[in-house]
């Protein structure tokens, strides 16, 4: 199935009820020794490792979660991208997005109170390649950048609720 075929049967789901548009996502997180962490994607039935390098006291045998934070980023403007090529009939050979963070650990132990945990600075680079004018993927571009779910999270504050049980 084509991106515009899903476009298109999205776009009738939704129109025929607007509650189609509403989808959740659930994620199980697992400790195991180390900072190692096993990560369960529910119903979809996918799972990966998060872990920290051993500088950080984990065992290196995966990304950590900044990093997953940036692949997320990075993957979700590729996917943006495609998505709204297909929807406005603009032509792309190829997409490369690299996405760089800079965190300051003052933050995250503790050792400042005026740091962040977070990130301060993301910076993500995109690489097109296609027949387009430079003024359709600038165009592009301001539709990714205004649709993008994971670049969204990262520009605005998102309420979040923790609840120990």
């Amino acid at each position: 199935m084509s991106l515009t075929e899903v476009i298109e049967g999205t776009r009738r789901a939704v129109d025929a009820d607007p509650h189609n548009a509403a989808v959740s996502f659930s994620v199980d997180h697992v400790l195991k020794p180390g900072t190692r962490t096993e990560v369960e994607v529910k119903v979809r039935d996918h799972s990966f490792t998060v872990d920290e390098p051993a500088a950080l006291g984990g065992t290196d045998h995966a990304a950590n979660p900044v990093e997953y934070a940036l692949a997320a980023l990075g993957s979700c403007q590729v996917i943006t991208y495609q998505f709204w090529a297909a929807k406005r009939g603009i032509p792309i050979d190829s997409i490369k997005v690299t996405v760089d963070g800079d965190l300051d650990l003052h933050g995250f132990f503790g050792f400042s109170f005026n740091t962040r945990p977070g990130f301060g600075d993301v910076r993500v680079s995109v690489e097109l390649e296609g027949p387009a004018s430079r003024e359709r993927y600038e165009d592009l571009k301001r539709e990714v950048d205004e649709h993008c779910p994971v670049l969204d999270l990262f520009r605005n504050e998102t309420p979040v609720s923790t609840k120990l049980t």
